[in-house]
């Protein structure tokens, strides 16, 4: 709780008890007015004021003009008919309460979101004549040496050149589970080094590293409105003046009508009572806080948990979406090529791996790495001569000794040599040794371990198509797309044949449709989505330029989670707008009739506005969805 939310408290509480106090004394007149006053200017003094400015500067009709003109009126007739002030200083003093609520709510929502500020860095270490000093992180330059000491926030984008740590990711992925980092590789600005000493080279400067364009996305988050918040605020401009004019009339023409066509008591009193709290009764408050509230919170909620929503309008397209097209590879697959099996002849597994591993020890193909990965001991390059690339086949090498061929089919026919076929997908790595055929290697971009997990759990939430697009074969893509469960896959595209493939998905209006990709090949297309989501997106500036949503790990479960924190966030704004609207209807018709008192007049605004932002609070809540 901040100070100017004690401060408020200190005053409902001292009002109210005032308020009570009051009821016990026994004194009439001028003097229980200036008794009471005293609580309802406590309680008060601030709404007066705004009102005040408000019709100075021509901009009449907002919730502080209607609970001053309410409250002033009722306590006017309190001392006409020399009666009960109780009733005017309760209606203030429970606005009051609404709108402490109103602003705890919101003071959580922005402490939710101030602890993804936290990774905001405050200084870089940089060495200077033997020794660290702390500067400011924009001082430092692409290229420049940084350390990074244990419990410090990395304040750049870079690599390592020297030492090994633990990063805590969580402010930036939701994830608690520490990654390591070594020499040679990349780590990005906001994540804390929990172990060793780093030091960095940095590949960027502080404006564009990641941390700063998380920061600005999430800073500029609510200032792209929702179509809710449009009809909020649209709504408030015409509904303020209108319950205004209506009270206005509902207190002066009955009245007139009574006495001059009717002949019968004008009854002044008891219809500007019914005006005054048809006022109090009309304030929109509940949709008018609750509604931005209710975005904010969702926002702030899903930022905690790794899921960066560029504006509450995205938040509410993300809801509506029912077709989920998936770039393939870093998207669902790992993106990352690996042995999966080896199928050999006589010679054991390790040993054709290695004669592999050895033989393709010169390329620095993603396949050659992964040879070399599963070979699972580092290459002696000494042991291999006589290395010839055949362009489009394969290599042959001399490996102790031995004369060794690597490559696909066409290596194997080239070298006259009869080998067997592979019914496994992926690329397939024939080995010959000596002239005989050893056995063949299937090499393949392995598929995440959550990905069918989302597949599934995405058709749950709603979702009633899901699409692939893929620049990989037609045979590896619809394995991929049976093993995880897919409804559709189109295989070999180029990043514009992504783009015609969406827009003939878009053609088809079967609801919004997103598109999740890395965010690197595949900006274009998650420009042209109705939603774009970039998934694993740290560090990659294409993602978070092009992405309207950017999950910051690659766990294809967070797609889901996004989906299901937007759906969660539209469901308590259409309770609000319903709830509130409905709540106001029939107590604005009571109030009208003369049924409804001020009491009620309280419960129609006050109460439905705390109830209204206690539901709103609820979006912050998304670690479980």
């Amino acid at each position: 709780m901040n100070k100017k939310q004690k401060k408020m408290l200190i005053r409902i509480l001292a009002a109210a008890a005032l308020m009570i106090l009051m009821n016990f004394l026994p004194v009439r007149g001028l003097v229980r007015f200036l008794l009471y006053l005293v609580p309802y200017l406590i309680i008060g003094y601030d709404i007066l004021i705004k009102a005040g400015k408000g019709i100075r500067n021509r901009q009449v009709f907002d919730e502080n003009f209607l609970m001053a003109v309410a409250t002033v009126g009722a306590m006017a007739l309190a001392v006409y008919q020399d009666g009960d002030y109780t009733e005017a200083i309760a209606v203030m003093l429970f606005y009051q309460v609404g709108e402490w609520f109103q602003s705890y709510a919101v003071g959580r929502s922005r402490r939710n979101i101030s602890e993804l500020m936290d990774i905001r860095p405050d200084y870089a270490n940089v060495e200077q004549d033997g020794s660290l000093v702390q500067v400011d992180p924009d001082e430092v330059e692409i290229g420049d040496i940084i350390f990074v000491q244990p419990g410090e926030k990395i304040p750049i984008d870079g690599v390592v050149v020297e030492g090994s740590s633990s990063l805590n990711t969580s402010a930036l992925t939701g994830e608690s589970v520490p990654r390591s980092t070594e020499p040679g590789e990349e780590v990005i600005s906001g994540c804390i080094n929990l172990t060793g000493v780093l030091k960095i080279r940095t590949t960027k400067e502080f404006g564009e590293s990641t941390v700063s364009k998380i920061l600005d996305l999430v800073e500029n988050a609510s200032s792209r409105k929702s179509k809710s918040e449009d009809f909020i605020s649209k709504f408030a401009r015409v509904y303020t003046p209108f319950v205004c004019y209506s009270a206005l009339a509902l207190a002066f023409l009955p009245p007139l009508v009574r006495m001059g066509l009717m002949g019968l008591p004008a009854d002044l009193g008891d219809w500007v009572y019914r005006a005054l709290t048809f006022l109090v009764i009309s304030c929109p408050c509940a949709l008018v806080v609750s509604i931005p509230l209710s975005f904010f919170a969702g926002i702030g909620g899903a930022g905690n948990a790794g899921v960066l929503v560029k504006g509450s309008n995205y938040l509410e397209t993300l809801s509506q979406v029912k077709c989920v097209v998936f770039d393939k590879t870093g998207t669902l697959t790992q993106g990352v090529f690996e042995v999966n099996a080896v199928h050999h002849n006589k010679m054991e597994r390790e040993k054709l791996l290695e004669y592999a591993a050895l033989a393709e020890s010169a390329s620095s193909h993603p396949i050659s790495k992964s040879l070399q990965k599963a070979c699972g001991s580092p290459v002696d390059r000494s042991r291999v001569t006589d290395i010839q690339e055949i362009s489009g086949n394969g290599v042959t090498a001399c490996v102790d000794g031995h004369r060794v061929a690597a490559g696909n089919a066409k290596l194997m026919k080239r070298l006259q040599i009869e080998y067997r076929e592979c019914h496994h997908t992926g690329t397939i790595i024939h080995m010959a040794i000596d002239g005989a055929y050893a056995g063949h290697i299937v090499i393949s971009d392995m598929i995440k371990p959550h990905a069918k997990e989302a597949v599934e759990a995405l058709r749950v939430s709603g979702v009633t198509r899901t699409v692939m697009l893929t620049g990989d074969t037609e045979s590896v893509a619809g394995q991929v797309a049976a093993e995880l469960g897919i409804d559709e896959v189109y295989s070999e595209l180029l990043p514009e044949g992504k783009v015609e493939k969406v827009e003939e998905l878009l053609e088809r209006k079967e609801g919004k449709l997103a598109f999740v990709g890395d965010g690197i090949n595949d900006a274009p297309v998650l420009s042209r989505a109705d939603i774009g989501i970039a998934m694993g997106a740290m560090g990659s500036d294409a993602a978070i330029e092009a992405a309207d949503v950017v999950l910051m790990d690659d766990d294809p479960l967070k797609i889901v989670k996004a989906v299901r924190i937007s759906r969660k966030c539209l469901r308590i704004v259409h309770e609000n707008i319903w709830f509130a609207i409905g709540i106001k209807a029939a107590c604005l018709l009571l109030g009208a009739l003369g049924i409804a008192n001020m009491w009620l007049a309280v419960f129609a605004d006050v109460g439905v506005m705390v109830l209204a932002v206690l539901n709103a609070v609820r979006a912050l809540f998304v670690k479980k969805l």
